[in-house]
């Protein structure tokens, strides 16, 4: 499945709202900035990830929920969240 800034970020709040618990109507973008990453897990490698050392262009995509703030990055290949109860996750890879 190939991403574009938009379809990452609907699947990056049907993410969220699983890990939440709580209703994707009530997760909110707040930004979608494309980026470039210093590697190919974006900057955000999972628990013992190897990346290459590459620079990956891509989104930071910001949500917003019961007033607190998550950062998925993605890009056409892949979406991954930045620092969800001090881990990073791959959630399509």
């Amino acid at each position: 499945m190939a991403f574009d800034q938009d379809s990452a970020a609907k699947r990056a709040k049907q993410d969220l709202a699983e890990r939440l618990g709580i209703p994707e109507d009530s997760i909110s973008v707040a930004s979608i900035v494309a980026a470039e990453f210093p590697d190919m897990s974006l900057g955000a490698p999972a628990k013992d990830e190897m990346a290459a050392q590459m620079i990956a262009s891509g989104w930071k995509i910001a949500l917003s929920a019961d007033g607190k703030s998550y950062e998925y990055r993605g890009d056409k290949y892949q979406l991954r969240l930045k620092d969800f109860k001090g881990s990073n996750h791959v959630v399509v890879y």
